[in-house]
């Protein structure tokens, strides 16, 4: 969400750049999160594809590692976002 034009108004350049530059790294944290998730489903259906026997507790457990990598990722984007977006507030 961009800030508000009153909002820009009246900080510096450099204030909108390092609120714009903040928002950025965390989408990229974000997708970051996501990629290294997709990896582990990757990582543990393959295990369960290929070694069913031997790897299936192990490609299980990257399944579950997966959900909670993803669920860590989306919850941390969310808090700084609404810190963001708090910032905003009492800067404005």
């Amino acid at each position: 969400m961009p800030p508000t034009p009153a909002f820009t108004d009246h900080l510096s350049l450099s204030d909108r750049l390092a609120l714009q530059r903040t928002r950025l790294a965390n989408e990229r944290t974000l997708l970051t999160y996501v990629r290294t998730s997709l990896a582990l489903v990757g990582f543990g259906l393959a295990l369960l594809q290929f070694h069913p026997e031997r790897g299936g507790r192990l490609g299980y457990t990257a399944l579950a590692v997966a959900t909670v990598v993803l669920t860590v990722g989306l919850l941390r984007f969310r808090v700084h976002r609404r810190q963001l977006t708090a910032c905003q507030s009492l800067a404005g």
